[in-house]
């Protein structure tokens, strides 16, 4: 249900080569870019935003929650949400987060 865009290019993407895709937005004075020209890539405006439904939705269908231990999977509504364990956490308390989700029923992303 997603909604698909333009992919936005950074000013000068392809003309310049050490100029990367990434996005930046166009400043300069006689940027076409900023005058939003066409044949000089599109800019991202609030109108390309997808619909409130499907906002912040992983592919799978849930929306994700960051978790860091076990107390706050318990809060996690395995209908609605999907468990993504934060970065900081180390190896032995991933395990032990992951085998109590599985009990649980939350799907994890990591």
């Amino acid at each position: 249900m997603r909604v698909k865009h333009p992919s936005f290019k950074r000013p000068s993407y392809g003309f310049i080569k050490r100029v990367k895709a990434g996005w930046r937005k166009p400043r300069g004075v006689d940027s076409k870019q900023r005058m939003k020209r066409i044949a000089y890539g599109y800019v991202p405006l609030i109108g390309y935003q997808g619909p409130r439904a499907t906002r912040h939705v992983h592919p799978c269908g849930l929306r994700e929650v960051l978790v860091a231990n076990e107390k706050e999977l318990a809060k996690v509504n395995a209908k609605t949400h999907a468990a993504r364990i934060r970065g900081t956490v180390g190896e032995k308390k991933r395990k032990q987060i992951h085998a109590k989700a599985v009990q649980l029923g939350i799907k994890v992303l990591n």
